[in-house]
């Protein structure tokens, strides 16, 4: 995956094809030295209702970086707490 633009991504689905997605926000948790990126498909990102994907991810040494699922239960909630924060200031 690599980075397009600013604020665009493409990532690749389990089938190989590429998907591009806005990204939201990203964040880091000092205490887990982890980082997060939220991103919505391009395609819907005008839209007033937008599915949203959220990945852990690390960055590599050649600027690209790895996205891996979000498993624990622990994190859906720290995601989904500064989700509600974003909208909270944007509304």
């Amino acid at each position: 995956m690599t980075l397009e633009e600013k604020e665009r991504i493409i990532i690749p689905d389990e089938n190989g094809d590429e998907h591009l997605f806005e990204v939201l926000f990203t964040f880091d948790v000092d205490e887990t030295e982890q980082s997060y990126i939220a991103v919505v498909p391009a395609e819907q990102a005008e839209d007033e209702e937008v599915e949203v994907y959220a990945f852990r991810y690390e960055e590599q040494e050649n600027e690209d970086f790895t996205l891996y699922p979000i498993d624990s239960d622990e994190e859906w909630s720290m995601v989904e707490e500064m989700l509600n924060t974003l909208a909270e200031e944007e509304e």
